[in-house]
């Protein structure tokens, strides 16, 4: 069995809802074109704010991935 190397790239994911959404949705629109993820890991969390609310969630991941031989 041979060494894995893997490729990371980051996204922004958005959510109206909660952070894990805005976490899914990065991963859901990624895994369309980015085969093979492994692993993520949470950058930086911030969010949109109006009328005193949160209006949108904001999560920065950095997205891991298989290099295929």
């Amino acid at each position: 069995m041979s060494d894995s190397v893997y490729k990371i790239i980051e996204l922004t994911g958005t959510s109206k809802t909660t952070i894990e959404d805005a976490v899914n949705n990065a991963l859901e629109k990624a895994a369309k074109t980015v085969h093979k993820m492994a692993w993520f890991e949470v950058v930086e969390t911030r969010g949109r704010i109006d009328t005193n609310h949160v209006e949108q969630w904001q999560v920065t991941i950095r997205l891991g991935f298989l290099v295929e031989d």
